[in-house]
């Protein structure tokens, strides 16, 4: 079993010392959102969180339950950015209980873990104490994750943070994996990732593109 690796920069998250966990984008899952989050928005901050992943080279996880029985696949978008990735197949509702889950994080050496899934008072909670207990360092990116009310929802973010998890946010999160503009190697793509998934920044980032600097606007070539 790899080492686990010491928390050494200060407290802040790095590509070089986290890993990143998805837990449950499923259909049946996300028909139970009810926290107060739209889908659209909710599944926009998962695909931004995983591009960002994937650009940095962030080991990435992915899990679901009862895919056949009765939860269905794991979204095709989130799918789609790690092709190379089946997902770890459980019947419990805790990953955590799942040996293989445990072997995964194991296996990647780092004591980071940032957590997004479906649904946080059960499938994110659960499994963030047990890693908690175990003394990981445990990151819960809120808004790629939901719950099944906004009262279950934050219920769950007050009692991991109480054990000691730390609360994030899907744009906060990809931008410390960058932490310095003058780090060029991933920019133009970060820029893209922003362009796309960024809401109200991702606009911003546009204008400055094409206002400022007079780049052409971003088209994709529809096929």
């Amino acid at each position: 079993m790899a080492n686990i690796l010491p928390h050494t920069d200060g407290g802040l998250i790095t590509a070089d010392n986290s890993v990143l966990v998805f837990i449950d984008h499923q259909p049946q899952m996300s028909f139970g959102v009810g926290s107060g989050i739209d889908r659209q928005l909710l599944m926009n901050n998962v695909l931004m969180l995983a591009r960002g992943a994937k650009e940095f080279k962030v080991p990435t996880i992915l899990t679901t339950v009862e895919t056949e029985s009765f939860s269905g696949q794991m979204w095709p978008q989130l799918l789609d950015i790690f092709p190379d990735q089946q997902p770890i197949e459980r019947t419990g509702m805790n990953s955590w209980d799942t040996p293989a889950f445990r072997e995964a994080i194991k296996q990647t050496g780092r004591k980071n873990i940032l957590l997004s899934g479906l649904w946080t008072e059960v499938c994110i909670t659960w499994p963030a104490l047990n890693m908690l207990a175990e003394g990981y360092n445990v990151y819960v990116v809120e808004d790629a994750s939901a719950g099944t009310s906004p009262a279950a929802h934050e219920a769950a973010l007050s009692r991991m943070v109480q054990a000691g998890a730390v609360r994030m946010t899907s744009v906060a999160t990809v931008l410390e994996f960058q932490r310095d503009w003058a780090h060029r190697d991933h920019y133009d793509a970060l820029m893209n990732i922003f362009r796309e998934h960024g809401g109200a920044y991702g606009v911003g980032i546009e204008y400055a593109y094409t206002m400022v600097h007079k780049a052409p606007a971003a088209r994709k070539v529809l096929q």
